[in-house]
C-alpha cells in the first residue's frame, strides 16, 4: 500500500467524533448574526429603519444622506458583535462567492485612529473587475467595475467580518453576475404575477417567488480525499473501480445518520441558524456517504444568497471535523450524484401561495390560472430552462438513469390531468349560467379533494408540481441557483403579461365577462402546453422517441444545451422584459463556453497525470514482481509450466495491455487537447473538448479501473471506492 494512502486510511480510522451540543432551542439563537428588523430596530433611527423597510417593500431608492445613518448604525451593530472588518459580498459568474475586506480602521491627524464606515463604504465599492469572468464586456486594461448594496438581502457578520450582499455591474452598467439579472427577473415576475392576481383579489399589490432548495452532498474523510489528487483539483473522481458493496441494498438512504456526520450537521445547522439560514430537514441520500440539507423556503433572492452563504459555510465546518464536503453533481462512478431540487412558487402580499389550491371555485380558478400559465411558460421556453442548468458537471447526471433527463417535461399527477381534461372541453365564446356553475363547482370546485391524495412523485420528472409549488429536480448540486430562477421566473413573467393581454382583449373586445376569458384563454393553454406534460418513466428509451415526436429538445451535452441562450427568442425575452441586454446575454454565453472548456481540460490533465505518474509506474512495479515469479516457475517446472505457471503469463499480457491502452489513450487525448486549445472561438472550442477529448476519459478510466483489480492491493497508490465511501 502506498505509504499516502497507508497514513490516510490510519488517520481515517483514529479519527473520533467532535462532539456538538445542539442548541436547546434554535429559535432563541435564529438570525443573532443577522442584521435583521430587531437589529435594525435598535440601531437605527425611525428615518433610517422605515427608509431601508421602504426600499425591501417597494424598491424605493435610499437616499446617500439616510445611508450615512444607516452605515452608522450597522457599525455599531457589528462591532458590538466583534466584527474588525467589512466587505461587499457578490456573486461573480465564477460559481463562488467574492469578498475583499477592509478594516473599520481608519488613521486621523496627531497619530490617532478611529473606527470608520460611511455611506459610501456601504453603497459602493470599486473591486478590480478585469479579474472576474466578463464575456468580452471590459477589456483587460479597462478594470473598473462597482458593487452596489442590495438592501432586499440584510447583512450578516460571518467571523468577524461584516458581509454586505451586493450586485456587481462593470463600469459601463452591464451585470457581472448572478444577483443583478435575478433581482430584474423577480421585479418583472412581482409585476406580472400582481397585474393577473387583481383578476381574483384586489387587494394584492405585490407578488413574490419563493425558492426552497434541497442541498445533497457527500461526506469523505478529510486525510482520504487529500491522498487522492482528482478530488482535490476537480472535485470527483476521475478513476476507480467500484466497490462490492455500493447502494444495490438501499440501506443508506434515511437510515441512522452516523454520530460523526451528526455531529457536524449539528454544528452547521447551529451556523445556519446564527446566520439565518432557515434549516430544517437533514438525512442520508441513497448513495454511502451522500446526505441531504433542506431549509424551509424564503423569498428568492434571500434563499438564493443564503445558498451561496451555505456552500462556503459547508466547506468550513466540515474542516472542523476532518471532513471534505464534495458537491460535485457525480463524485463517484456508480452510485448517485448530487442535484439541488428548487422549489418555486408566487406568494402575495396577502398570504395567498397561488400555486395553492383553495377552499372555493374562485380561489381554485386563481390556482388553475398561475399553474397553467407556468405549464404554458415552461412549453414556450423549455431549451433555455435547460440550458439555465447546463454545466460540465451536472452533464454527468442528467439522464444517467438516477436524476432527470436532460429532456425537460413536467409532471402533474393524474388527476390534476384529469382536470386540465375537462376544461380544455369547455366550448370557445361566452358560458351560460349554468355551465359556469357546473365548470366551477364540478371541476374547478373539488380541488382540494384531488390533491388531497395526490402525494406521490415522478423522480424522473425534472419539473413536478407537489402539491403547492413546482419542484424544479434537474438543478445540479453546484449551482447558484439564481442562474435557473432568473429563467423560470422571466419565463413566468412573459406568459403572465400575454395572458393578461389576451383577458384583456377578449373583456374589450368581445365584451366577455372575466371569468368567460379566462377561461377561454386558459383553455387555448392547456391545448398549447400539452407536448410538455408526461407522466411516465423518463429515464427510458421509450421517452425520448416520444419526446421528439413532440418537438421536445434534448440536449444531452452543455455545447448543445447552451446555445439556447443566444437564440433570437431568447435574447428577445430577456431584452424585452429589460432583465438582460444582447451583450450581458452574449457574454454569459461566452462565460459558459470557457468555462465548460476549462473544466474538461484541467479534468483532462489530473486524468493523464495520474495515469502515467501514479498508475503505470505501479502497475509496471508489480507486474515486474509477477516476471520474476513467471521466470521462477519456469526454473522449478521446466515442461509443465503451462500447467502451474501459464495464469501468472497471463496476468503479466492483461497487465501489459491495459498500460498499453492507457498510454494510447493518453498521447491521443493530450493530442487532442492541443487541438481544441488552438481554437479562438469559445463555443467551437468547448465542443472540441466535449466530442473529441472528453470521450477518452472513459478509455483511460477503464484500464485504470482493470488494473486495480489485478495490482497487488499493499502497492496500490490510490485510494479505493471501498474506503472512500464506507468510512464513519
Amino acid at each position: 500500500m502506498s505509504t499516502l494512502r497507508f497514513y490516510a486510511i490510519k488517520e481515517t480510522f483514529n479519527r473520533r467524533p467532535v462532539e456538538v451540543k445542539e442548541p436547546e432551542r434554535r429559535s432563541a439563537i435564529f438570525g443573532q448574526n443577522v442584521f435583521n428588523e430587531t437589529a435594525m430596530r435598535q440601531y437605527l433611527t425611525k428615518t433610517s429603519y422605515n427608509s431601508v423597510m421602504d426600499a425591501i417593500e417597494t424598491g424605493k431608492k435610499i437616499e446617500r444622506s439616510v445611508a450615512d445613518h444607516i452605515s452608522t448604525g450597522m457599525k455599531e451593530w457589528a462591532i458590538a458583535k466583534g466584527a474588525t472588518h467589512y466587505t461587499h459580498w457578490f456573486q461573480p459568474l465564477t460559481g463562488a462567492t467574492a469578498e475583499k475586506h477592509d478594516a473599520f480602521f481608519e488613521t486621523i491627524d496627531n497619530g490617532q485612529s478611529i473606527e470608520k464606515f460611511g455611506g459610501q463604504q456601504l453603497v459602493q465599492q470599486e473591486p478590480d473587475a478585469s479579474s472576474f469572468p466578463h464575456g468580452g464586456i471590459r477589456n483587460t486594461f479597462e478594470a473598473r467595475g462597482y458593487t452596489a448594496w442590495d438592501p432586499t438581502s440584510p447583512a450578516f457578520l460571518y467571523g468577524t467580518t461584516l458581509c454586505i450582499p451586493t450586485v456587481f455591474v462593470s463600469y459601463t452598467g452591464e451585470a457581472l453576475d448572478y444577483k443583478t439579472p435575478l433581482l430584474r427577473a423577480l421585479q418583472t415576475v412581482d409585476q406580472a404575477a400582481t397585474a393577473v392576481a387583481k383578476y381574483f383579489d384586489k387587494n394584492v399589490t405585490k407578488v413574490s417567488a419563493t425558492l426552497g432548495w434541497e442541498q445533497e452532498y457527500f461526506l469523505i474523510d478529510k486525510a482520504l480525499a487529500l491522498s487522492r489528487p482528482d478530488i482535490m483539483l476537480s472535485g470527483r473522481t476521475l478513476l476507480g473501480h467500484s466497490s462490492p458493496k455500493g447502494q444495490q441494498l438501499d440501506d443508506h438512504y434515511f437510515g441512522s445518520i452516523p454520530l460523526r456526520v451528526l455531529n457536524y450537521m449539528r454544528d452547521l445547522e447551529t451556523e445556519c441558524m446564527l446566520l439565518g439560514i432557515p434549516v430544517k430537514t437533514r438525512h442520508n441520500e441513497v448513495a454511502p456517504n451522500q446526505f441531504e440539507l433542506a431549509p424551509i423556503f424564503e423569498e428568492t433572492n434571500l434563499a438564493v444568497d443564503h445558498n451561496s452563504l451555505l456552500m462556503d459555510l459547508m466547506d468550513k465546518v466540515a474542516d472542523r471535523h476532518n471532513f471534505k464536503v464534495l458537491l460535485h453533481e457525480k463524485p463517484f462512478a456508480g452510485v448517485n450524484g448530487s442535484g439541488k431540487h428548487n422549489n418555486w412558487s408566487l406568494a402575495t402580499n396577502t398570504g395567498v401561495n397561488l400555486l395553492g389550491p383553495g377552499t372555493t371555485p374562485m380561489k381554485n380558478l386563481q390556482f388553475l390560472t398561475f399553474f397553467i400559465n407556468t405549464l404554458k411558460a415552461v412549453n414556450d421556453h423549455e431549451e433555455l430552462l435547460r440550458a439555465s442548468i447546463a454545466g460540465a458537471s451536472n452533464d454527468h447526471r442528467l439522464g444517467a438513469n438516477e436524476a432527470p433527463p436532460a429532456i425537460i417535461s413536467a409532471f402533474i399527477g393524474s388527476q390534476l390531468t384529469d382536470v386540465l381534461d375537462e376544461l380544455e372541453k369547455v366550448t370557445d365564446g361566452k358560458l351560460s349560467p349554468q355551465e359556469k356553475t357546473d365548470l366551477k363547482l364540478n371541476v374547478v370546485g373539488k380541488i382540494p379533494e384531488i390533491l388531497m391524495d395526490n402525494t406521490d412523485r415522478n423522480r424522473t420528472s425534472p419539473f413536478a408540481f407537489t402539491g403547492n409549488k413546482f419542484e424544479f429536480r434537474a438543478v445540479g448540486s453546484t449551482a447558484n441557483c439564481a442562474n435557473p430562477m432568473t429563467v423560470l421566473n422571466a419565463i413566468v413573467a412573459k406568459q403572465l403579461f400575454n395572458f393578461k393581454e389576451k383577458v384583456d382583449g377578449l373583456i374589450k373586445g368581445k365584451k366577455m365577462k372575466k371569468d368567460d376569458a379566462i377561461f377561454n384563454v386558459l383553455r387555448e393553454y392547456i391545448k398549447d402546453s400539452k407536448r410538455i406534460r408526461f407522466e411516465g418513466d423518463g429515464y427510458g428509451d421509450a421517452w425520448e422517441k416520444e419526446a421528439k415526436k413532440r418537438g421536445l429538445s434534448n440536449n444531452k451535452t452543455t455545447p448543445e444545451a447552451l446555445k439556447a441562450r443566444i437564440s433570437k427568442k431568447s435574447i428577445a425575452l430577456f431584452e424585452d422584459l429589460n432583465i438582460m441586454s444582447k451583450v450581458e446575454i452574449e457574454a454569459r454565453h461566452e462565460i459558459e463556453m470557457e468555462e465548460y472548456a476549462m473544466r474538461i481540460q484541467i479534468e483532462g490533465r489530473v486524468l493523464g497525470d495520474i495515469a502515467r505518474n501514479h498508475i503505470i509506474p505501479i502497475a509496471i512495479q508489480y507486474q515486474n514482481i509477477l516476471i520474476e515469479n513467471v521466470r521462477g516457475l519456469k526454473d522449478i517446472y521446466k515442461d509443465d509450466f503451462e500447467k502451474y505457471g501459464g495464469e501468472q503469463l497471463i496476468l503479466v499480457e492483461k497487465i501489459s495491455h491495459h498500460i498499453e491502452s492507457i498510454n494510447k489513450g493518453i498521447t491521443s487525448m493530450i493530442n487532442e487537447r492541443k487541438t481544441a486549445n488552438k481554437i479562438a472561438d469559445a463555443e467551437k472550442r468547448a465542443k472540441a473538448y466535449c466530442n473529441k477529448v472528453k470521450p477518452y476519459f472513459e478509455t483511460i478510466r477503464y484500464h485504470c479501473d482493470k488494473l486495480e483489480l489485478l495490482v497487488d492491493d499493499e502497492i496500490w497508490p490510490m485510494t479505493k471506492y471501498r474506503e472512500l465511501l464506507f468510512t464513519k
